[in-house]
């Protein structure tokens, strides 16, 4: 079965008028499932993992589209990961549906900095409930902005539906490892990078260091097939998803 990303990204191409191509992309075939040429393919290690907390991806319009976007890699990995397309103007109602589940505690992930106070929380203490019942039964679901910076800060200020949601404001000290795309602060994570930090806080730490292996090793084998090198299967990046996936 295709994940959450697999299928927005369907979706969204369906809608498409023209191909679309991406910036530095390869024009050779690319295997549906890692989204890699096939002598790179990575298929055959993904490492599915059960976790208590969940993702919920909400993707700015081109996203799911870009072969180097991580949110997909969270859903390779992230059983419990749902996906959705962000609009300006509407929220689709599975969005709005999985945002009310109480099966669910929903947190925006977000600087802490660009946000009032009193929403701001650094921990998962149980957070009250409908009506001030305990929600200490309930399972974190981490809301994540997939888009670039610019993008996310407008999602933040006009998506209505996250104003009652608590926000999560992480603190890192490690820079990012992503080599994918640029960015001029090596405090800015890609998404699958903060994934990986939410689920170590909900202690999910196993799922977060596979995700991080996972992270590493498509960035590895993309590069390593973007600079037309072959594939390393016996690369530090394979063995360390190995030894996470056997942990």
């Amino acid at each position: 079965m295709p994940h959450a990303v697999s299928q927005l990204r369907a979706e969204r191409l369906a809608r498409s008028t023209k191909p679309f191509l991406a910036r530095g992309g390869s024009r050779r075939a690319h295997c549906p499932g890692c989204r890699l040429v096939p002598s790179h393919c990575i298929c055959a290690l993904r490492p599915l993992c059960g976790t208590r907390a969940g993702v919920c991806l909400l993707m700015h319009d081109i996203e799911p589209l870009k072969p180097s976007n991580t949110g997909w890699l969270i859903a390779d990995v992230v059983a419990d990961t749902f996906a959705f397309g962000w609009a300006r103007t509407e929220a689709a109602p599975a969005l709005l549906a999985l945002l009310a589940d109480p099966r669910w505690q929903p947190y925006v992930v977000f600087p802490g900095e660009f946000v009032d106070p009193a929403r701001v929380v650094h921990t998962l203490a149980p957070q009250a409930g409908e009506g001030g019942a305990p929600a200490a039964g309930r399972r974190p679901l981490f809301v994540l902005l997939d888009a670039t910076w610019p993008e996310a800060r407008k999602m933040f200020r006009k998506s209505p539906y996250l104003e009652r949601l608590p926000v999560l404001s992480l603190h890192g000290d490690a820079a990012s490892r992503y080599r994918l795309r640029r960015s001029t602060r090596d405090d800015h994570f890609c998404t699958s990078e903060v994934a990986a930090q939410c689920l170590a806080l909900a202690g999910d730490a196993r799922a977060g260091a596979l995700l991080q292996a996972w992270l590493d090793l498509f960035s590895e084998r993309y590069l390593q097939a973007r600079e037309q090198r072959p594939a390393d299967a016996d690369s530090a990046a394979h063995r360390q998803l190995l030894m996470a996936a056997h942990a």
